[in-house]
C-alpha cells in the first residue's frame, strides 16, 4: 500500500523519504491489525471460558443417568399390563402364540431382571457419586436425588414382583429396604409396610387402598388393590378392578404395536434402503446415489476464524452462558406454572439461543453477501422429500444397532437429555404441545441452518467432504453435553450430512431431524401416558 503513495523528490530528503514511507508503512499496517488481534485475543478467551463449561459439564453427565432406563422401565410395565389381556374373541390356540410371541414365555421373571438390572445400576450411580463427592453440580445433584427417588421406586416394585411368584422372604427383604431409607410414618414407609402385612396375611392399617393407590401405578397398584380387595372380600370391588385391568390391556397391546411395531417395520424399510443403495453404489460407481456430490465442495469465502468465531461466541457462549444468566430471572416465576412452566422456559431459552447465534452468524458473514451459489438453500423444489424421510428410514436401523453397543458401554450411565425424563412423565396436554414445539420444530430449524447449513459447508475449504460430516457431527454431539449421546448423536449428525451434502438442500435434514424428534416424543407420549 505505501508502494502506491507519491512523494515529491524534490521537496525531501533520500533519508527523510525513506523514514516517512516506513513510518506510513508502519501506519497502515498496524492500525488494521489491531482490532483483529485484539478480536482474536478475546475469542481465545471466550473460547477457554466456553471449554472449561462444556469440559465440566461433559465430566458432570459422567455420573449420570441416562433416560434409557426409565424408557426400559416404562416398556416393562406395559408389557405387565398386557398379561391381563384376555384374548377379547380370538381362539385360544391364536391368544396363546400372540401371548408368547410379545410377553414370552415367563413375562413376571423377564420384568423381574429387568428392574434388578435397573436397580444395581441405580445403586451404583449413587455409590460412585458418593465416593468420588462429585455432587457440587446442580445438575448432578438433581440426577442424584433421582436415583434415590427411583432406588425407592424399584425396591416397591421388586417386592410386588417377588410377591407374586409366591417369593415372599426376598419381597421382605425390598420392602424393608425402603423402609430402612425413610422414617417411620412416611408415605415411602408406610408403603412398604403395607405390602409388608398385605402379603404376610397379617391385619392391615386403615385406609390402605388409597396409599397402595397413591404411591403405586400401572399392574404394581393392581395388583397390590387385588390382595386388598380379596383380603375385605369385596367382590364388587374386586370384579370392577378386573374389568377395567382387561380394557386397559387392550389398549395396551395397540400401544405396544405402535410402539414397537413402526419403528421395526421402519428399521426393516431403513435396512431394505441400505442394501439397495449399497448394491447401486458397487455397480454404477461414480453415478450411484451416494456418489452425489460426494466431492463438491463449498466455495467458502470466509477462513476458520468466522468458522470459530460463530461456532464459538455464537452457539456455545450464547447458548451456555449468556442465555441462560437472560433468561434465569425468569425461572422462578415459570416454575409456578409446574409442567407448563417448565416447557414455556425450554422453549423460551431455546428461541433465545437461536436468536443469538443467528444474529452473530449473519453479522460474521454479512461482508461476504451476496454469498456463492449453494449456501443456505432451501428449495421446494426438487427430491428433498424422498431425501428426508429416506433419511429417517435409514437412520432408524443405525441408531438401534449403536444405541445397543453404547447401552453397553456406559452402563446406563453418562447422562442424557433432561427434555426426555420430562416429556415421559408429564401428563399435560398443553406442556406436551410446547415440548413438541421446542424439539420438532425449533431445534431441526435451528441446528440444521448451524451445522448443516453453515458448519459443514464452511469446514470443506479445509476438509474434504466426508471430513467436513465426520467433524461436524462430532461438534453437533458434543453440543448436547452428555457423554452417553456422544456415539448415537455422531451416527445421526452423519446421517444428515450424507443426506444435505447429496440433496444440497436444508429442507432434507431439517425435514429428517423433525421426523426423529416428533416420533422420539410421540413414542415417549405414549409410553408415559399408558403407563400410569
Amino acid at each position: 500500500m505505501a508502494r502506491s503513495l507519491a512523494f515529491p523528490q524534490e521537496l525531501v530528503y533520500p533519508e527523510i523519504q525513506r523514514i516517512a514511507v516506513s513510518k506510513l508503512r508502519m501506519n497502515t499496517e498496524i492500525t488494521p491489525q489491531f482490532p483483529a488481534t485484539l478480536r482474536r485475543i478475546l475469542l481465545i478467551f471466550i473460547t477457554l471460558v466456553v471449554s472449561a463449561v462444556m469440559g465440566s459439564a461433559l465430566i458432570a453427565s459422567w455420573n449420570e443417568p441416562q433416560v434409557a432406563n426409565r424408557l426400559e422401565l416404562y416398556q416393562t410395565d406395559l408389557l405387565l399390563q398386557a398379561t391381563m389381556w384376555d384374548g377379547g374373541d380370538l381362539p385360544a390356540e391364536q391368544v396363546a402364540l400372540f401371548r408368547k410371541q410379545l410377553l414370552g414365555d415367563d413375562p413376571l421373571k423377564d420384568a423381574q431382571e429387568t428392574y434388578e438390572t435397573v436397580r444395581t445400576t441405580a445403586q451404583e450411580t449413587l455409590e460412585n457419586a458418593t465416593e468420588n463427592g462429585e455432587v457440587d453440580s446442580p445438575r448432578l445433584q438433581n440426577a442424584l436425588e433421582g436415583q434415590a427417588e427411583l432406588l425407592d421406586l424399584l425396591d416397591l416394585r421388586l417386592g410386588v414382583l417377588r410377591a407374586e411368584q409366591q417369593d415372599i422372604p426376598t419381597a421382605i427383604e425390598d420392602w424393608d429396604a425402603v423402609k430402612a431409607r425413610h422414617s417411620t410414618g412416611d408415605a415411602l414407609w408406610r408403603t412398604a409396610a403395607t405390602l409388608s402385612v398385605l402379603w404376610q396375611g397379617d391385619p392391615l392399617p386403615a385406609n390402605s387402598d388409597q396409599l397402595l393407590a397413591n404411591t403405586l401405578n400401572g399392574w404394581f397398584r393392581n395388583r397390590a388393590l387385588a390382595k386388598v380387595y380379596d383380603r375385605a372380600q369385596a367382590t364388587d370391588q374386586l370384579d370392577q378392578l378386573q374389568q377395567t385391568e382387561r380394557e386397559h390391556a387392550e389398549r395396551t397391546i395397540l400401544i405396544l404395536a405402535v410402539v414397537g411395531g413402526l419403528p421395526a417395520i421402519g428399521a426393516l424399510s431403513g435396512t431394505l434402503i441400505l442394501i439397495l443403495v449399497g448394491i447401486q453404489r458397487f455397480i454404477k460407481g461414480s453415478e450411484s446415489l451416494l456418489a452425489q456430490n460426494q466431492r463438491k465442495r463449498w466455495e467458502t469465502p470466509w477462513t476458520a476464524e468466522t468458522i470459530w468465531l460463530v461456532l464459538v461466541v455464537g452457539f456455545f457462549f450464547m447458548g451456555q452462558l449468556v442465555v441462560p444468566l437472560l433468561i434465569s430471572f425468569f425461572r422462578t416465576p415459570l416454575a409456578s406454572f409446574g409442567i407448563r412452566g417448565q416447557a414455556l422456559y425450554a422453549l423460551s431459552y431455546y428461541l433465545l439461543m437461536s436468536a443469538g447465534a443467528i444474529a452473530v452468524l449473519w453479522l460474521a458473514i454479512r461482508s461476504y453477501r451476496p454469498l456463492p451459489e449453494g449456501w443456505f438453500r432451501l428449495d421446494l423444489k426438487g427430491n428433498w422429500l424422498l431425501w428426508g424421510l429416506g433419511g429417517y428410514l435409514v437412520a432408524l436401523p443405525l441408531m438401534l444397532i449403536v444405541s445397543i453397543a453404547n447401552q453397553q458401554l456406559w452402563q446406563g450411565q453418562g447422562g442424557s437429555n433432561p427434555l426426555l425424563q420430562t416429556v415421559l412423565e408429564a401428563n399435560d396436554s398443553s406442556a406436551l404441545a410446547i415440548f413438541f414445539t421446542t424439539a420438532a420444530i425449533a431445534a431441526p430449524l435451528f441446528e440444521e441452518l448451524l451445522f448443516r447449513g453453515f458448519l459443514l459447508p464452511s469446514l470443506t475449504r479445509y476438509l474434504p467432504v466426508w471430513g467436513a460430516i465426520v467433524l461436524s457431527s462430532f461438534i453437533f454431539a458434543a453440543a448436547h453435553l452428555s457423554l452417553s449421546e456422544v456415539l448415537p448423536l455422531m451416527v445421526l449428525g452423519m446421517v444428515l450430512g450424507i443426506v444435505y451434502t447429496r440433496s444440497r438442500n436444508l429442507l432434507a435434514p431439517m425435514l429428517l431431524h423433525s421426523a426423529w424428534n416428533s416420533i422420539t416424543m410421540l413414542g415417549l407420549f405414549l409410553l408415559g401416558s399408558s403407563a400410569g
